[in-house]
């Protein structure tokens, strides 16, 4: 097979209804640029992750261990498929990847894998514990946490002025906003079944999500931030409906955020703004989110130029439109038909290759 000029590899072509992995959009913002010029891998954990069938947008797709497994599982799987396609940059856009890849760094490199990342330290600074730190940086308010080790807490948390309803968060991952004491005990097991411990419980801050997505340079410089409102949500607070915004204070507060981190790589700021208008930062995932197609639709092609900086080609900055409200998306979902064979040759030897 004839090496095309860019191989590109993405994670997070994982589904459930309401909550999609962010890959498949990844994706289609580099397919949106690049055409039939690169090829797209996809690289996924299970056999049911739905992007691994999706020839429109992968070209080819590997089955990859679990974070869990280590460091050394995943980087014999990554050799054995830079063997077969060559890979120039990898896009990890999960989470709980994130640290083995970062620890996996000098290997990939030697390897001829490029990425564009925040390094152990930066990942470490903008974890869910962190929140208030980093909120004072920003000059916005943040609802209180509370690290857990014992579901005990959901019972007596009223003695310490908590209110129901309260957030459940796992380190990595998942939320779960709980009414109840039972409810919070049965979201405290199963997060911390799935992502261990500690979990994290967060006041629940009211107002509307407004969502932040941008690229660090890892020198302190914010670029090409797109920005929307979440205006119908699914049942775990994904956005299902969402509107581009333009907001200068948030813009700034999210700026302040990576200038002080000294980010690099892609990420997402979730912040709730209240009555009054006052921002709260909820959250700072160290990745793409799966909204962010969004970004094609406004002009500020996000995944296409991260794709440029882990390439070192020039980035098209002075190229990208001016931020612009008013653009709105809407997600949906529907079939697609996967044949038995392509089915069984995944799950028997680990790939397909088209």
């Amino acid at each position: 097979m004839a090496k095309q000029a860019i191989t590109l590899a993405l994670t997070g072509v994982n589904a459930v209804p309401d909550s999609p992995g962010p890959g498949l959009a990844v994706a289609r913002c580099i397919r949106a640029v690049r055409g039939e010029h690169i090829r797209i891998i996809a690289l996924g954990y299970d056999a049911f992750d739905p992007g691994l069938y999706l020839s429109k947008y992968f070209d080819a797709a590997y089955l990859i261990p679990y974070p869990f497994a280590g460091s050394e599982s995943l980087l014999a799987r990554l050799a054995q498929i830079q063997q077969n396609e060559g890979i120039d940059v990898l896009i990890p856009c999960l989470d709980a990847e994130l640290p083995v890849i970062l620890s996996l760094q000098q290997e990939l490199e030697a390897m001829g894998i490029r990425t564009f990342l925040p390094n152990a330290q930066q990942l470490a600074e903008r974890a869910k514990d962190r929140l208030p730190k980093l909120a004072k940086l920003a000059g916005i308010k943040t609802p209180e946490i509370r690290l857990l080790s014992d579901p005990a807490f959901f019972h007596s948390c009223s003695r310490e002025n908590w209110r129901y309803p309260i957030v459940i968060k796992g380190v990595f991952y998942d939320a779960h906003v709980v009414y109840t004491p039972q409810e919070a005990e049965t979201a405290f097991n199963k997060i911390a079944a799935q992502w261990g411990l500690p979990v994290i419980a967060q006041k629940m801050a009211i107002g509307e999500e407004h969502n932040l997505s941008a690229i660090g340079d890892g020198e302190g410089n914010m670029l090409a931030e797109v920005m929307m409102k979440k205006r119908a949500v699914s049942l775990k607070g994904k956005a299902w409906v969402g509107v581009s915004t333009v907001d200068e204070r948030l813009s700034a507060a999210a700026s302040r955020l990576v200038q002080a981190l000294k980010w690099r790589g892609p990420l997402e700021i979730e912040v709730m703004r209240d009555a009054d208008g006052a921002y709260h930062l909820i959250e700072i995932n160290p990745r793409f989110p799966a909204w962010i197609y969004l970004s094609v639709g406004v002009g500020r092609n996000l995944p296409a130029l991260l794709l440029q900086l882990a390439l070192e080609e020039k980035p098209s900055i002075d190229q990208l439109e001016a931020p612009k409200a008013g653009t709105m998306f809407i997600r949906y979902t529907q079939e697609h038909i996967v044949s038995l064979d392509e089915f069984e040759q995944l799950t028997i030897y680990g790939e397909i290759t088209r």
